[in-house]
């Protein structure tokens, strides 16, 4: 645990405390006096009431959204099966300024609904939990779906022996078992929402701003630190709430399952009424995920002389955006490939040797840790990023021009999807095997290499290839440490929309196109390597 452990003590509590501290200090005395202050602020109060109510209605949403869609692909066989499922998985992976984009393009001044019937949803509440479904329908999917599809439907067939309807056997029998999973995905979802930055800063307009937006305002145009300080505390302390009430809910709710196979619980559809359903979901995909990637490519394409590809001609050249970088926008995705390749590299180290950790020891203090482990998804990006600058400026780490500030800051968001990949395989790992290789002789170091590693390997690739993903999209810290002379595509992105024009805009919904597809192909990578459901993403 020492390694993971002094990693996330010096590039993660220490940058938050040190802003937080700046923030709420003054003449060297804390000033808690400013949080009552802040928080009666009546723009601060409907920052938290929108942040809080849009992330519920976005995860009850979502759930409604995506649970038959979960059902579908855990009990139902059909041709383009895992197509369908690498499809609907694009959207989580990809940055939350493409998700953003993707829907500007679609809802707003000029796009695709705008053209065909006059419709605009951007600004409005709409488009943001529309774009938070996009986003989020695969973690419901994929962490319900993966474990309904374990269940062993005979249990709810002796239900129905017995006397109960088919809605009473679902109710009692299988959505028990499917709670502490649902509950998962709602955690997950309601984490993302909670704290979304992209969608919202690109889709919300001045009219809605989130705690993470509001952050970023108060820190980078308004350099009011002591309100960003209290917005983080505000934060902080709802994650980590919701975290421990997750925690407990889901020991209280765990109980003993009978898992099979799942090739033994899917069979072709059979009768109207899961023809329909299918149909439905088919039609729901096609609708939710693949028409706004669609016109993303699209507008990309849609130049003024007609489709082509003179706005992907256009990223070659820094001229031709207007100034807006110091070299052409096409240098972002070499940058943004090499820090990525790095984060997932720190993050495959600290993860792995992490969920080793978890594996091998149990109490309180492990359990905790395991659950500080998720705070870089909740906790305040645009801090962390912020306080890079402000900690990380002295030897003998003044890091501040340094090339690695950017792949630190991505890793610490891919160590929490390393951790909660690889450690349900490492569980799964019989300690008696580690046991005979040591009686047998073996060190710790050759038992780990013969025993675990060959057991993990596939898990592995997958962790290394969710951590590459999501370190290529990070966007919220990056924005602040990314130098000008060294974009990466989501931070290239974000300046191009900021900017009027035509050709700025096409730009923007070219290099989102590529982002898209370099993440899309990471996927499409990943499902051949997957050959398990294991693990939570």
């Amino acid at each position: 645990m020492a390694v993971p452990v002094a990693f996330f003590a010096l590039f993660f509590a220490y940058p938050v405390v040190a802003i937080v501290g700046r923030g709420l200090k003054a003449d060297g005395a804390w000033q808690f006096g400013r949080i009552g202050t802040v928080l009666s602020r009546p723009d601060i109060i409907d920052v938290l009431w929108f942040t809080t109510w849009q992330a519920l209605a976005s995860t009850a949403l979502t759930l409604l959204i995506a649970l038959p869609g979960a059902y579908v692909f855990a009990r139902f066989d059909f041709p383009g099966k895992q197509l369908l499922r690498a499809v609907v998985t694009v959207p989580f992976v990809l940055p939350t300024v493409v998700v953003g984009t993707a829907f500007l393009a679609l809802l707003g001044r000029g796009g695709f609904l705008d053209e065909l019937w006059g419709i605009r949803l951007d600004t409005t509440v709409w488009a943001i939990l529309l774009a938070h479904v996009f986003f989020n329908y695969a973690v419901v999917v994929r962490t319900v779906g993966g474990l309904w599809s374990q269940l062993d439907p005979r249990q709810e067939e002796a239900a129905r022996v017995l006397g109960a309807g088919r809605l009473a056997a679902w109710r009692r029998v299988t959505l028990p078992a499917l709670a502490p999973a649902v509950a998962a995905a709602a955690l997950m979802v309601f984490l993302f929402t909670f704290t979304s930055f992209g969608v919202v800063q690109i889709l919300g307009g001045p009219a809605y701003s989130t705690l993470e937006v509001e952050i970023y305002r108060q820190t980078a145009q308004l350099l009011d630190l002591p309100t960003a300080a209290v917005l983080t505390l505000v934060q902080f302390a709802a994650v980590g709430g919701i975290l421990a009430v997750h925690t407990w809910t889901v020991r209280r709710r765990e109980t003993a399952l009978k898992l099979v196979d799942p090739a033994q619980t899917s069979r072709r559809p059979h009768g109207a009424g899961q023809w329909a359903l299918l149909g439905g979901v088919l039609l729901t995909v096609l609708l939710l995920i693949v028409v706004p990637l669609g016109v993303l490519v699209e507008r990309s394409l849609d130049t003024s002389g007609g489709y082509g590809f003179g706005f992907y001609r256009a990223l070659q050249s820094a001229d031709a955006s207007g100034s807006t970088f110091l070299v052409p926008p096409l240098d972002a995705i070499g940058n943004s490939l090499r820090y990525a390749l790095v984060a997932t590299l720190i993050a495959l180290v600290v993860g792995g040797l992490a969920a080793a950790a978890l594996t091998r020891r149990a109490g309180p203090l492990v359990r905790g840790f395991d659950a500080l482990l998720m705070l870089p998804l909740g906790v305040s990006a645009v801090t962390v990023g912020f306080g890079f600058l402000i900690t990380l400026d002295k030897p003998p780490l003044d890091l501040r021009t340094s090339w690695i500030l950017v792949p630190l800051a991505q890793a610490l968001v891919g160590v929490p999807f390393v951790v909660r990949t690889m450690l349900p395989v490492l569980r799964a790992v019989d300690d008696r095997l580690r046991e005979a290789a040591a009686v047998l002789g073996a060190s710790p170091l050759r038992a780990w290499r013969e025993v675990d590693l060959p057991l993990v390997r596939r898990a592995v690739l997958v962790a290394a290839g969710f951590a590459f993903a999501v370190s290529l999209g990070e966007f919220g810290a990056t924005v602040f440490i990314a130098r000008p002379d060294n974009p990466t595509l989501p931070v290239a992105v974000a300046r191009l929309l900021g900017r009027s024009g035509e050709l700025n805009y096409g730009q923007a919904m070219a290099l989102s196109t590529i982002l898209m597809l370099v993440c899309a192909v990471s996927l499409l990578l990943l499902e051949r390597i997957r050959t398990d459901r294991s693990g939570e993403f």
